[in-house]
């Protein structure tokens, strides 16, 4: 059997902590390994507990969930993030895309519909309502770039989640050759990570 999921639970409200955890814990595949209730403790609890998936609340005193993206990228953290929110207009969830998050879901979410969410996630995907991606296209600074025909092909790859290593396979190539040209993607896309290249091929209909 694989091993569970790791999760680790950000929000600043004791009892959102404690129903989220109540639930996940229950789930065959998915382990609540940490808790942290502000933005640098996210970080802290990221460092010593090594989770796969995030799942961050947006809205906490001391520094929101976008400070908290931006700091766990600073500090390499290789968790994927799910965002869960209380903001229903897209546009607020902007800028946690931008700072890296795989994805979000509202805080009223069916607790299946969490737990796939969270799966999804970490199984590379990214999740966004049409709306939101239209507003990316609309406001993205990759709009226009060039790839060629093969970063194309690597792109749609890392849009669904494969690995160096998988992508090689997939496209019958050096793995040392996919890396050159994932280097050369996020370069051209004026992107940080893998995720935000993801966000491109999907809003770009390349995944």
């Amino acid at each position: 059997m694989p091993e569970p999921i790791r999760v680790l639970v950000v929000d600043d409200h004791p009892v959102v902590r404690q129903g989220l955890r109540t639930f996940l814990d229950v789930q065959d595949d998915i382990e609540v390994v940490g808790e942290a209730s502000d933005s640098t403790s996210c970080v802290a609890e990221a460092a010593r507990t090594d989770p796969d998936v995030i799942l961050l609340d947006l809205r906490m005193p001391g520094g929101d969930g976008v400070q908290a993206l931006h700091a766990l990228t600073a500090a390499a953290a290789r968790a994927r993030v799910l965002v869960i929110t209380s903001f229903t207009e897209p546009a607020a969830v902007l800028p946690a895309v931008r700072a890296g998050a795989a994805g979000y879901v509202y805080k009223d979410v069916d607790p299946p519909a969490l737990a796939a969410a969270i799966r999804a996630v970490h199984a590379g995907h990214v999740l966004l309502n049409p709306e939101v991606a239209r507003l990316l296209t609309e406001a993205g600074p990759a709009d226009g770039v060039r790839l060629t025909a093969r970063e194309r092909e690597v792109l749609a790859e890392v849009a669904r989640g494969r690995s160096n290593r998988e992508i090689a396979r997939a496209l019958n190539l050096a793995e040392k050759t996919v890396k050159t040209h994932v280097s050369a993607i996020l370069t051209k896309l004026g992107v940080q990570d893998r995720t935000q290249a993801a966000l491109y091929a999907v809003r770009h209909h390349l995944g």
